[in-house]
């Protein structure tokens, strides 16, 4: 009998050093194959240049693709520390459907209880959105905005078919931007949940490794 092959690779890709910081803290155990936490740096050309190069590795080149992080939430009645699924990421370029989200809700009312938890359209910018953007990009049906999550999913699909999902932390909110007081209390209560999420991931992987019917 031959030797099973090997569990395909994830690779989890946010831009900043703190969001890579608590996916490690989360730890890796229920992985169900190998994991690769990529930090690519702020912004869609940064996100983009740093996927492309990883996804060119041959050990990486069939991985699933999962975008995460912190984000701005644009609906009112978010909150620091709710959950953002995408159900698709959009920029000027391109919208890319996500896969599971589903069940990524349900396992992440598992792995962060009591969390609300979006679903919706994940928007793109190029900078960090403020006031009237708000509203304007609310009004496109989009839930949530962040720098890197489009052009993560993007450039992971032109590398070749895959899976991509992208999971947010919302930080900020239209009742609670980063420019006022209680901004340093809304960053640690984001930084927990996300410290807190990768079983989800995980979950969310394993189930791409089970066989079709």
């Amino acid at each position: 009998m031959g030797a099973r092959p090997a569990p395909a690779p994830l690779l989890i890709a946010c831009a900043l050093g703190i969001e890579q910081f608590a996916l490690r803290a989360g730890g890796r155990g229920g992985a169900g194959g190998p994991v690769t936490v990529l930090r690519t740096g702020m912004g869609p050309a940064a996100a983009e240049r740093a996927v492309t190069r990883v996804l060119a590795d041959p050990a990486l080149r069939d991985a699933a693709v999962l975008a995460t992080g912190f984000c701005a939430g644009l609906a009112p009645g978010m909150h620091p520390g709710d959950l953002v699924v995408a159900e698709e990421t959009r920029d000027p370029r391109s919208t890319t459907p996500c896969v599971g989200t589903e069940l990524l809700v349900e396992e992440l009312g598992r792995a962060a209880p009591g969390r609300t938890v979006h679903t919706g359209p994940l928007t793109g910018s190029d900078h960090v959105v403020r006031g009237h953007e708000r509203s304007a990009l609310l009004a496109t049906g989009a839930i949530a905005v962040d720098m890197e999550s489009a052009a993560t999913l993007l450039s992971a699909v032109r590398a070749g078919e895959r899976p991509v999902a992208a999971v947010r932390v919302v930080v900020d909110a239209p009742e609670h931007e980063l420019v006022r007081i209680g901004t340093v209390r809304g960053g640690i209560s984001a930084f927990r949940v996300l410290r807190s999420v990768l079983p989800a991931f995980f979950e969310w992987h394993r189930s791409l490794l089970l066989p079709r019917r």
